[in-house]
């Protein structure tokens, strides 16, 4: 029992370091915020015995961090087979799939994608990891993944409603894409 509660402590944990993360409009601090608290959740997800959920959050942080210096459709795919191959192998339940396709999901969003559509294909990844949590009794996992749907999606509407008057919510991260 003592095991269960310090898994649990880790998703707490992954929940105090994650709850910020969907506010940066800067992709950098967003990417390096998103990585940490993956790999945090990742553990927890180990610590719970979800091993599919385990490896894809673990996975998650490596390709956030690798996101910030490529955008290569050969990395992109690299990382899809990642999460397949170790994903699938150890699924036992189909629910375990939500954290693999959402992994799936976001992966392509990160490199594939910027602002605003990258947000709108994280909601959507993010829905498939709050629904395993709340299948898999993670407390810490739920109530992040809420928090990140709630907060992701406020940002999405706060964003687009700023694009509709004129303003780019994400001129900051274009500038600095521009200096490199």
């Amino acid at each position: 029992m003592t095991a269960y509660w310090i898994a649990q402590g880790v998703g707490v944990l992954a929940f105090a370091v994650g709850i910020t993360t969907f506010i940066n409009r800067d992709e950098r601090r967003f990417k390096l915020q998103l990585a940490g608290y993956s790999a945090i959740i990742g553990l927890h997800f180990f610590l719970m015995g979800a091993t599919p959920a385990g490896f894809s959050a673990e996975l998650n942080a490596v390709r956030t961090v690798i996101s910030l210096r490529t955008r290569s459709v050969w990395v992109m795919s690299l990382f899809i087979a990642l999460t397949l191959g170790l994903g699938l192998a150890k699924f036992t339940h189909l629910m375990e799939l939500l954290p693999i396709v959402g992994t799936v999901a976001s992966t392509w969003a990160l490199f594939r994608c910027k602002g605003l559509t990258t947000r709108c294909v994280m909601w959507c990844s993010t829905a498939c990891w709050v629904t395993h949590n709340f299948w898999l009794g993670s407390i810490g996992g739920t109530l992040i993944e809420g928090s990140f749907l709630i907060m992701n999606g406020l940002n999405i509407i706060r964003f687009w409603r700023m694009q509709k008057r004129g303003i780019d919510p994400f001129l900051v991260e274009k500038k600095v894409q521009e200096q490199e």
